[in-house]
């Protein structure tokens, strides 16, 4: 890539379909027992999307989203869409197994968190350095909201990503085996990790939205 990616706060209108592809990309292992197949799936995401709970990259030539952030606050996070929604879109008989699914995979924040809920970079731009971006701003949010760390979750069969957060301070905490997920979801074991945020200069803090 030539020119550094615009990075902004919020799913632009217009781009819902664009992350829920870069999202199903990413996570569609994981999210394919709760959501798939991978066509209704990716329509169940865009539909329900909290536009102003991501930072995202856009392609300074296109506009194109290139990289999204998702992240949890004030009760909300970037992925929506409730028991209702799940029933209607799937139907009560097939519904009801995906909403214990989905169960397994809710995070919720503690005090004076952001759950940051994963990265996803498009393939042809990754190795530019978008996910540090990503990382960098998730963390400004959080100062910004007076919390004291961010935590997220990153799966043993992801190397690569959790190399990423190590290099951009998170430490890993806990990890916990979930041997009863490999053949549902693809992995078997789950690390949390942390990264506290320093406190701003002037020492105030910002209820979460």
């Amino acid at each position: 890539m030539d020119t550094a990616p615009v990075i902004g706060h919020g799913v632009p209108r217009g781009a819902e379909a664009q992350v829920a592809e870069l999202y199903w990309e990413a996570f569609g292992r994981k999210l394919g027992a709760a959501l798939g197949p991978a066509e209704r799936g990716r329509a169940f995401i865009a539909r329900h999307l909290h536009h102003d709970r991501a930072v995202v990259a856009l392609d300074p030539d296109d506009g194109r989203v290139t990289g999204v952030a998702g992240y949890q606050l004030g009760g909300r996070g970037l992925t929506g869409g409730g028991v209702r929604d799940v029933l209607s879109a799937y139907g009560p008989l097939r519904g009801l197994p995906r909403l214990a699914v989905l169960a397994l995979l809710e995070r919720t924040p503690g005090p004076g968190e952001l759950v940051m809920d994963g990265i996803a970079v498009h393939p042809a731009h990754r190795g530019a350095g978008i996910g540090g971006l990503l990382l960098a701003e998730i963390g400004e949010i959080a100062a910004a909201h007076g919390c004291s760390r961010v935590r997220l979750d990153v799966i043993d069969v992801n190397p690569r990503a959790r190399a990423l957060y190590e290099r951009h301070g998170y430490t890993a905490v806990h990890t916990e085996q979930t041997p009863f997920l490999r053949s549902l979801m693809g992995f078997g074991a789950v690390t949390t990790m942390h990264r506290a945020v320093p406190a701003g200069p002037d020492g105030t803090k910002e209820q979460p939205r």
